[in-house]
């Protein structure tokens, strides 16, 4: 009891961090958005939204996770557990795509004009939108089985409850019908993440190219200053490196676990951190380290 006592604390402290660092990223970039009137970019809005679906995943799971290591077990019922764990499943499959698209946009930012990339026009504000109403459609639908087999912990026998620190559990009736929603969302992550490949490959190509000019400058005794837009790439990339490292390692530590490590309390915790990890320490990267926040953005 005091070692799950122990964990949630500290699950609690690291998530309300995470979720402090979004708040400021939220308030700021929207404030600047709407009242300083800055809106010759669309970056600010995806940001704005990574840090809306980052707080939503950071709540929606530390709500349950510090039940549990509290011993709170009639606290959210069903129905708030469905709605929980299905908030959270959405929020992170929006944490994918709005990465992805972030990605993709920067890329085209940073591409020459006459690049097959510009032909793409995800630049306005009104194409950022729709493609952020699209992406909750996507997740919202891909989701909605939990709808049916979340069950909060006081409605399970005790053979159905495992040993962990889990306040919410999936109680599948349907095989079928979840290896089917299962298959839809590696679809999603396998797709997006293509597309993030690409544009990140391409980011790549074009930074190396702009340092190399940076170089030739140097060595000419020229002055050169780089561009916001390849300052806020870097950022992005980053930002992308972070994403793929958390993502690949707990899906490698799922697959460890659910094969081998079935019973160990230590990798379910490690799977649990790795598994926000990344709504975590996105803000502190998303800052710049230039004086000013939006400076590089817009």
């Amino acid at each position: 009891m005091s070692l799950r006592f122990f964990n949630g604390t500290i699950f609690l402290s690291i998530s309300a961090l995470g979720i402090v660092g979004n708040w400021n990223i939220f308030i700021l970039l929207t404030y600047m958005h709407k009242f300083k009137e800055i809106k010759k970019k669309s970056t600010p809005l995806m940001f704005i939204h990574l840090a809306f679906t980052n707080i939503i995943m950071l709540l929606s799971k530390v709500i349950p996770k510090t039940l549990a290591a509290y011993g709170v077990e009639n606290f959210l019922k069903d129905i708030g557990c469905m709605i929980l764990v299905y908030l959270q499943r959405v929020a992170q499959g929006l944490s994918i795509c709005t990465s992805t698209l972030l990605t993709l946009v920067q890329a085209i930012t940073i591409s020459p004009r006459d690049s097959v990339w510009r032909k793409l026009k995800l630049q306005s504000a009104w194409h950022i939108f729709s493609s952020l109403v699209c992406f909750w459609m996507l997740n919202f639908l891909i989701n909605i089985n939990l709808l049916y087999h979340i069950k909060n912990i006081s409605s399970l026998n005790r053979s159905q409850v495992t040993q962990s620190d889990s306040y919410c559990y999936f109680v599948p009736d349907n095989l079928l019908m979840r290896w089917v929603f299962l298959a839809l969302m590696v679809l999603r992550d396998a797709g997006f993440q293509g597309i993030m490949a690409v544009a990140s490959g391409y980011m790549v190509f074009l930074l190396h190219k702009h340092h190399q000019r940076i170089a030739y400058l140097h060595t000419s005794k020229l002055l050169y200053k780089t561009s916001p837009d390849m300052k806020a790439a870097h950022n992005v990339l980053l930002l992308m490196l972070c994403f793929l490292f958390f993502y690949w390692t707990e899906c490698v530590l799922s697959l460890l676990f659910n094969c081998f490590l079935e019973n160990n309390p230590i990798m379910k915790n490690i799977q649990e951190y790795l598994r926000v990890g990344y709504a975590i320490l996105s803000p502190f990267i998303l800052i710049p380290k230039n004086r000013n926040l939006g400076e590089c953005w817009y």
